[in-house]
């Protein structure tokens, strides 16, 4: 997983089409208290056991969906939550789910408002990311990546698990450094 989310910052990502550029991560393992695999499997939960390279979706609060990319083999739980991607394609439709959103920075910048803008919902939970509707693409080359503590957590709160592209001004949140 720790090797997977910074390789992940700069990829393309792709959902019918609409998306761009990730520029934020954070990652997630079954031994981490903050994560959703945590206390083991229940139907929620299950896409983040495996297998890698498929989607998990969830419900934040009961109001966003998330998108996690799956890391690990089946039955133990390492997810990728993907937190912000500088859009650069079908930005009308990006632009029309978010409710008019002209701030092209502000579409994207969080993985609630970069789900509703990709049209992401719990019909995706589960999918290959190798398949349609998805389309995943490696950087080009290598991204200058920053890290730094995961964002609106109450467990390991300073864990430096949040990946980002230095620079960016398409992150959910300033990074403070590790």
């Amino acid at each position: 997983m720790h090797e997977v989310a910074p390789e992940l910052v700069g990829a393309r990502l792709l959902v019918d089409g609409v998306g761009g550029t990730i520029v934020e991560v954070e990652a997630y393992d079954g031994e981490d208290p903050a994560s959703h695999g945590f206390r083991g499997e229940t139907a929620r939960n299950r896409s983040m056991f495996g297998p890698p390279g498929h989607a998990y979706v969830y419900r934040s609060y009961g109001i966003h969906w998330c998108l996690n990319l799956v890391c690990a083999e089946p039955g133990r739980a390492e997810a990728v939550l993907v937190r912000a991607l500088e859009p650069t394609d079908g930005l009308d439709a990006m632009r029309k789910r978010r409710g008019g959103q002209l701030d092209d920075r502000l579409l994207c910048a969080g993985p609630g408002r970069l789900c509703q803008a990709l049209g992401v919902t719990a019909a995706h939970d589960g999918l290959p990311l190798d398949a349609p509707p998805f389309e995943l693409e490696a950087a080009p080359e290598p991204a200058a990546v920053v890290r730094g503590p995961r964002v609106g957590l109450t467990k390991a709160v300073d864990e430096p698990w949040r990946y980002a592209l230095a620079g960016s001004r398409y992150l959910s949140r300033a990074l403070r450094a590790a």
